[in-house]
């Protein structure tokens, strides 16, 4: 075990309590709290839409570029958030470690950290997953009961009873792709309302998960969509999912299903998508993505669509707040500090 410090710089917002929580992991931790520091040069460099989301009106960053420079050259450990600075690996050249807030990895794609050297973790598993799973029965529920045509009809100022078509939950299917930690609260919530539940995932089990039925391999997706009522996109953003959902798989889902997304636009070919609306072969789709969410709005022809329910990425909002990356990150600084393996560490081949 080094007896030498270690620089830890949070690039993140974090609280006191936060801040002190880090600093007792170990009397060795150097902690420099540099959120907000790197705005200015986020407003710089990423879309003009990322900027409006995630950085206040009046956000313009801290220091001079020297400082910056210089607080990150002096980083062993960076704890970081979204969006951060794309140069960070080439700034940063004693960094070993760097930990991300958020839970997917593919949000690492845009910068110089993707594929280098530097070991990184993130908070996969440990974020606001229930408020998701929530989100995706509240899809569910708003295309089973016909809220979309209420919304029409307050519109046009007249009820169009028979155009609701109701349906209960009850005794559907509902399939979850990627029934990880996020489509394990989805698929307990669902059973819990007497849903089939089945899915997949990357490495199939033998033991379901508390309210699945079964969960095989992402091979074996295009066997278990014919019996899906509803198909709820829980997977990471890999080479191997990106258009999962695409002409093929929209083909073998009943007419009448509903898809949710909550991982990433990409899992879903959007063409493909309005295809199967359009040709009456859905039901509906709640998107809580869409491609180019960082860059630009969503294209007319979903946001317009009265099929599709689309909302800006807030699925984990709540005003509870379950997040967990903290403690993950202080857990793995603890074991950082002693030599021993991180959780969540991202292999760049597979991607999450």
């Amino acid at each position: 075990m080094s007896t030498d410090r270690v620089n830890v710089l949070a690039i993140q917002r974090i609280n006191e309590d936060e801040a002190r929580l880090i600093r007792a992991v170990d009397s060795r931790v150097a902690l420099v709290d540099a959120g907000g520091w790197f705005d200015g040069e986020i407003r710089d460099t990423w879309p003009e839409t990322t900027s409006r989301r995630y950085l206040a009106p009046s956000a313009r960053g801290e220091g001079n570029r020297e400082e910056r420079d210089r607080l990150l050259a002096d980083a062993e450990v960076v704890f970081g958030g979204w969006p951060f600075p794309l140069d960070l690996r080439a700034r940063s050249p004693r960094l070993k470690w760097f930990h991300q807030r958020p839970a997917g990895a593919s949000n690492l794609l845009r910068g110089d950290l993707w594929g280098s050297d530097v070991l990184v973790t993130t908070s996969r598993g440990l974020g606001n997953t229930l408020p998701i799973a929530e989100y995706v029965i509240a899809s569910m529920l708003y295309f089973a009961k016909g809220f979309g045509q209420a919304e029409r009809d307050r519109a046009a100022a007249g009820f169009h009873h028979g155009a609701y078509g109701p349906r209960l939950l009850q005794g559907r299917t509902l399939c979850v792709i990627g029934a990880g930690g996020i489509g394990e609260h989805v698929g307990r919530l669902a059973g819990a309302l007497g849903m089939r539940v089945i899915g997949t995932r990357r490495t199939p089990v033998s033991e379901p998960p508390e309210g699945f039925e079964r969960v095989a391999g992402p091979d074996e997706l295009h066997q278990l969509l014919p019996m899906s009522d509803y198909v709820a996109v829980c997977a990471h953003y890999t080479p191997e999912t990106e258009h999962m959902m695409n002409d093929a798989a929209f083909s073998k889902l009943p007419e009448h299903a509903v898809v949710i997304n909550i991982a990433r636009g990409e899992l879903i070919d959007e063409q493909a998508l309005l295809r199967a609306l359009d040709g009456g072969r859905l039901r509906g789709a709640a998107l809580d993505v869409y491609v180019g969410e960082f860059d630009h709005e969503p294209p007319a022809a979903l946001w317009q669509h009265e099929r599709v329910l689309i909302t800006p990425h807030t699925s984990a909002m709540s005003d509870v707040n379950q997040h967990r990356a903290v403690a993950l990150f202080c857990e793995n600084l603890s074991a950082y500090l002693s030599g021993q393996p991180l959780q969540n560490v991202i292999d760049w081949a597979r991607g999450y």
